[in-house]
């Protein structure tokens, strides 16, 4: 397949240090215990308990806060819960900026939103703040956080233009992807109905290259002496979304094909790693199928591609797309619908092709500098149109660097129905495969988007009908990840949460599994300005936290201000802790008249 080509070609440069850590200061810790050796399932000799975290505690969580600090996250944290304030905060801003003028109005947002939310206007502005924060224990996660200003008309005709093939704009070839995986113009405008995550439209190679140096230079300013930085990349940054599209298509039908199968062998019902077929049965199948020939087919099933069990799992049908195997030239796949076969991949253009390549070619440049400054990158998930694409890049990418340890982290979203499955293959083919398993877990920031598009475009809905059913798939996708980290001591998990339950849950799974702070596993995150009683506590008690921080100019950085108050709208409607614990240490400052509280 071109995607094992391409990445197979692409060299690896050796890792040196960069000038500046984000990551945590380092605490008094126990040493690490065997669990450090590589082998897996080491022997474990005793650890000390996990240490206590008391996140009710006001005054040690805002021991890092100056007085002005709280009152600021008081103010902003009030008026992002007012529907009326946000219902009209753009035009309200306008009007801001035309009385006071462009000076004065950066003045106000630096001392209010911009201040609460983003780190600084440039690398060397935002060091001052990095720098504090990890004497404190606690790193960042730096984004560059500026977005194109574009009106809904022009992001939806770029998303049109980029997410269709020259076959299909000319009229030349109808589209035979489905229609998840088709771009439609009500949703062109990736942007809608997302309230936290950053949206690129493509405009042009060049502009790929400059996402990439952007990147480039965060992957920097992440590293440093310590190896447990991070730095995170969006995939629709740096190339054309139509690749995306068209192989998340391709691996949607054929993990489909799968399910069809099993069905026909009677085993519907079993989670992704138990569904397991019988090899001669699938051949018939295939075969009865008409995509090849009964000789050709057995030779897809040989002990050197599936092994001797006689069965066939998820995995080992994944693997069949491989250029490794003599399938490639067969993928084909019945269309549910007409019964007929269907070729899985559209044929590109030679400009496609090397657009393909370009972007592949970026993710690997973007791999080797994180390996060189010793820097851990974090691949962020997308809609579920882009993602099966997305993941699947991103598991190359895991393929080729995570040797030794794990330098590429996948996302996942728990909010989808499929996170179990998802999580438990990866987890599966890195120990298969030997190489160290990395993963973010998050709630996911599409959801009203993907709704609305599932019901208006006609597909089954991905996201879990509650949020109750979202907050028990991210347990139950944590809680394997973290089993998995107690027999392997190269496996880590970023657990990205602002929920105080799901921290609580993962210190206590910890506890019972001995999964120590000082052998850097588990790592938690959530973003500047928000939860700073879960991010602050836990840092000071030693474990590994991060605060994403976006930075950039700030006229450049509002589109992410206006969705990050919209974010803590919804937040803080169902939640008044953090208010509470502000107002509580902020009232006994003054009451013991520590009026100039200055961190030690």
């Amino acid at each position: 397949m071109v995607l094992r080509r391409f990445l197979s070609v692409l060299p690896v440069g050796a890792p040196r240090l960069a000038r500046l850590t984000t990551a945590p200061a380092a605490r008094e810790q126990p040493l690490a215990s065997p669990r450090a050796m590589p082998e897996l399932g080491a022997a474990k000799g005793a650890r000390p308990p996990v240490p206590a975290v008391d996140f009710g505690n006001a005054q040690e969580a805002y021991r890092s806060r100056r007085n002005w600090e709280l009152v600021r996250s008081l103010l902003v944290l009030r008026l992002c819960a007012s529907p009326a304030l946000l219902a009209r905060h753009e035009q309200l801003l306008h009007v801001a900026r035309r009385l006071l003028g462009q000076r004065l109005f950066d003045k106000l947002m630096k001392m209010t939103f911009y201040g609460q939310f983003v780190a600084g206007e440039d690398q060397e502005s935002i060091r001052p703040l990095i720098q504090h924060n990890r004497a404190f224990g606690v790193g960042s996660i730096l984004d560059y956080g500026v977005e194109e200003d574009l009106s809904p008309e022009e992001a939806e005709q770029k998303e049109m233009e980029s997410c269709t093939s020259a076959a299909e704009r000319d009229g030349s070839d109808t589209s035979k992807r489905e229609k998840q995986y088709q771009a439609h113009r009500a949703f062109g405008d990736r942007r809608d109905g997302v309230i936290s995550a950053r949206t690129y439209f493509y405009a042009s190679e060049a502009k790929c290259d400059a996402h990439m140096e952007t990147f480039l230079r965060c992957i920097e300013a992440s590293g440093g002496a310590s190896d447990d930085g991070f730095s995170a990349i969006k995939l629709t940054a740096v190339g054309r979304p139509q690749f995306l599209l068209q192989f998340s298509d391709v691996l949607t039908k054929w993990r489909r094909f799968f399910h069809q199968m099993a069905a026909e062998q009677g085993k519907t019902g079993l989670t992704a790693m138990d569904m397991k077929l019988e090899v001669a049965a699938l051949q018939e199948s295939v075969a009865k199928m008409g995509i090849a020939s009964r000789a050709e087919i057995k030779d897809w099933f040989t002990v050197e591609t599936l092994g001797v069990s006689g069965t066939v799992d998820l995995l080992d049908w994944s693997s069949l797309i491989d250029s490794k195997t003599k399938l490639s030239k067969h993928l084909v796949v019945p269309n549910p619908e007409t019964g007929q076969l269907e070729p899985l991949l559209s044929r590109f253009t030679e400009e496609e092709e090397l657009q393909m390549t370009r972007m592949l070619q970026r993710m690997d440049v973007l791999a080797k500098k994180a390996t060189e400054v010793g820097v851990r990158l974090m691949v962020d998930a997308e809609q579920t149109y882009f993602q099966p694409a997305i993941s699947r890049l991103t598991l190359e990418m895991q393929r080729k660097f995570n040797v030794e340890k794990p330098l590429i982290f996948n996302t996942y979203q728990c909010y989808l129905r499929d996170a179990y499955d998802n999580v438990t293959l990866d987890v599966e083919l890195a120990r298969r495969e030997g190489w160290c398993f990395g993963a973010k877990l998050v709630r996911g920031a599409y959801m009203a988007q993907e709704r609305t598009r599932a019901a208006e475009i006609g597909y089954e809905d991905p996201i879990n009908p509650t949020y109750e059913d979202t907050n028990a798939m991210y347990h139950r996708c944590l809680d394997y990840v973290l089993e998995e980290l107690k027999h392997n001591a190269k496996a880590k998990v970023m657990v990205a949460s602002h929920n105080e339950d799901t921290v609580r849950f993962t210190l206590g799974r910890m506890e019972e599994l001995g999964l120590h702070p000082a052998e850097h596993q588990v790592y938690f995150g959530q973003l500047l300005g928000m939860c700073d009683q879960i991010s602050f506590p836990l840092g000071q008690a030693g474990f590994p936290v991060y605060k994403y921080m976006p930075y950039g100019p700030v006229m450049e950085v509002l589109p992410y201000l206006s969705r990050r108050a919209q974010e803590n709208s919804g937040i803080m409607k169902g939640a008044q802790r953090e208010r509470q614990l502000l107002w509580q240490e902020l009232t006994r400052r003054l009451c013991t008249g520590n009026f100039f509280y200055r961190p030690a």
